[in-house]
């Protein structure tokens, strides 16, 4: 259809409670279950722009679908122009400021234009944005919990028999030797030919991360050190970057790319991780990869693999794709996996289309 007769007419919302075939235990909480938010961005000539946010809590669900639902309202009639929309809804909430679920909601109405737009052009996202469908190398990142180390052993040889040849381990225990314990039971596990990832979730003070950051060192073996330290402390964070050798990752936590570019200012980091519900969706994504092209710095994605592996095949510095299967029990069409990639689907705009016998079995 012509572009120019695609516009926004509404939103249809659901929220779900996906059942996790690995439960997830981190130094900062366990998640059992995937709370998601679906959105079906309602277009004129009947297409339907899809995505979904990640709520953490179910309870979180809520306020961020009342967010998507108000934005909705604000940009119905608009034509489907996803950086129109991006600076008409940004306008629209600065005295609010466009952080946390506010940058979620538009995160979510985002992506989904971005999905629509492809629809109607017949176009894969990647293709849409200029790339190519092509493998994304990816991690497998839905175990390695904080949980005694003869389990992580057996977890670790079960990722990587998922047909993975990465997997990143959730360190944090409240000592430092117990992390080391874990850290020796998966490389044992695992062997030397499987890239291994290690993440604090933020656990430790400055002190403590390069204290532990340099145990890691002496062990060797380790891909990088993801979120030791509080996520907005950039200045602790770069000098943990500065004293251990072991590269530092962080980024699931920039609000927008405005943070990413403040994080690479102070230098608090080796390689950089957007998730894109934070980064500000699919538009987010594509100025922080600039951003991360500019500064020669490696960039990884954080969850939402079903977007991700689109957006990773059109940045220059493109590195790990973290996959999760969280959303898999509600899509009718998973991602596909071969050779420890993930395989970037050809469906128009991000190929994904509900399970519906599954959201209403899901249903919250």
């Amino acid at each position: 259809m012509k572009l120019e007769k695609l516009k926004i007419r509404g939103v249809r919302l659901r929220a779900v409670a996906a059942p996790m075939r690995r439960p997830l235990t981190t130094s900062i909480g366990a998640v059992t279950v995937a709370p998601l938010l679906l959105i079906d961005l309602q277009t004129s000539g009947g297409i339907i722009g899809r995505a979904y946010l990640f709520g953490l809590g179910r309870a979180h669900l809520k306020p961020i679908a009342a967010l998507v639902e108000a934005m909705t309202q604000v940009v119905q009639g608009d034509a489907v122009a996803p950086f129109h929309l991006e600076k008409k809804l940004r306008a629209r909430y600065s005295l609010l400021g466009v952080h946390n679920i506010v940058l979620f909601a538009m995160s979510g109405i985002d992506m989904a234009a971005w999905d629509a737009l492809g629809q109607a052009l017949g176009l894969p996202l990647v293709r849409l944005l200029g790339g190519s469908t092509r493998p994304i190398p990816a991690y497998n990142s839905k175990g390695l919990g904080i949980m005694p180390a003869k389990s992580l052993a057996k977890e670790a040889v079960e990722l990587v028999e998922e047909g993975f040849r990465a997997v990143k381990l959730r360190l944090g225990r409240p000592q430092a030797k117990d992390d080391l314990a874990a850290l020796r039971a998966v490389k044992k596990a695992v062997g030397p030919e499987v890239t291994l990832m290690v993440d604090f979730n933020q656990a430790l003070s400055v002190a403590e991360a390069v204290r532990r950051g340099r145990m890691i060192d002496d062990e060797g073996g380790v891909t990088w050190i993801e979120e030791p330290v509080r996520a907005d402390d950039f200045a602790g964070c770069a000098r943990v970057a500065r004293e251990v050798a072991t590269p530092i990752q962080i980024g699931e936590n920039f609000m927008g790319p405005e943070q990413m570019a403040q994080a690479l200012a102070a230098g608090a980091c080796d390689f950089v991780m957007p998730d894109a519900q934070r980064i500000g969706g699919v538009t987010g994504w594509m100025r922080a990869a600039a951003l991360a092209q500019g500064a020669g710095v490696e960039m990884s994605s954080h969850l939402f693999p079903e977007a991700s592996c689109h957006l990773l095949a059109v940045t220059p510095t493109g590195h790990w794709l973290e996959y999760v299967d969280w959303a898999d029990p509600i899509l009718a069409e998973p991602l596909a996996l071969k050779d420890g990639s993930v395989l970037i689907p050809e469906r128009p705009g991000m190929g994904m289309k509900w399970n519906e016998k599954a959201v209403k079995r899901y249903a919250l």
